[in-house]
């Protein structure tokens, strides 16, 4: 793996040099977009919206539009004066209990690596997370934007993950939602019950990426010239409407399948 970010981790009055490695890779297949009628490769290219004439990567730079239609240009400079104390820093302001930050918050996870003359710092901020249970809340700069960001720990490696500021965060008050009162206390009593009967302890290696695996399945058939057999995607309705013996069915279905 490769370092996206070099900087170090501001903890207190210590400092810990780290670097920042991605933590995913995607599980979709890479897929090219393609002509229709020779299956050649699309190419796209940035063009001048005056003279329409392609512009090369070196010549092109980032500008804000004013309110008088003119624009900004700022360079590198500018993005590091704008923050430059944090530029290289991901600096924990505050340690909270994870369980108090709502997953809509959550962004993108990497990995964070010590260097040689910040291995027992890291060691100890990572056995020191694990023993309180608390993660650290952080801001960093990268690739010239402010992210926030929670530090958390398991045995082996201290995780950052990016969060959304909030005014990121949609307001849902334009949604039509229900209310409690929709909620009838015998549907709800019903609806525990089932949950606790499928309650189980979480285990990520049963859940796997299945889709792009039958999608490759059909593209080797289609490379052998295999005829492919299509199914039609539906929605498919409960026998009933009526929520309680929908309810009542699920119990029986778990009822079945345990025994």
């Amino acid at each position: 793996m490769r370092p996206i970010w070099t900087g170090a981790i501001g903890f207190g009055l210590v400092n810990i040099p780290v670097k920042i490695y991605s933590a995913t890779e995607s599980s979709t297949l890479d897929l090219d977009m393609l002509d229709s009628k020779d299956h050649a490769n699309i190419k796209f290219k940035r063009v001048n919206e005056n003279t329409g004439k392609e512009v090369q990567w070196g010549n092109i730079v980032k500008g804000y539009k004013m309110p008088n239609d003119e624009y900004v240009v700022l360079d590198e400079k500018d993005f590091q004066m704008a923050s430059a104390k944090k530029t290289k820093t991901i600096e924990i302001t505050d340690f909270v209990n994870e369980d108090e930050i709502e997953s809509i918050y959550y962004e993108t996870p990497y990995y964070l690596e010590p260097d040689k003359s910040g291995t027992r710092a890291y060691a100890l901020l990572r056995e020191a997370l694990v023993k309180t249970k608390k993660v650290g809340i952080a801001t960093f700069v990268m690739r010239n934007k402010e992210g926030l960001a929670i530090l958390r720990a398991n045995q082996k490696v201290i995780i950052l993950n990016r969060i959304r500021f909030e005014e990121e965060i949609r307001d849902p008050a334009d949604l039509n939602l229900p209310g409690k009162t929709a909620v009838r206390s015998s549907e709800l009593k019903m609806a525990v019950t089932l949950i606790e009967q499928l309650t189980k302890k979480f285990d990520i290696s049963k859940y796997e990426d299945t889709y792009s695996g039958e999608l490759m399945k059909l593209i080797k058939a289609k490379a052998k010239g295999k005829p492919i057999k299509t199914t039609k995607l539906k929605v498919v309705h409960g026998k009933t409407k009526d929520l309680m013996e929908q309810l009542k069915a699920s119990l029986k279905t778990k009822h079945k399948k345990a025994s």
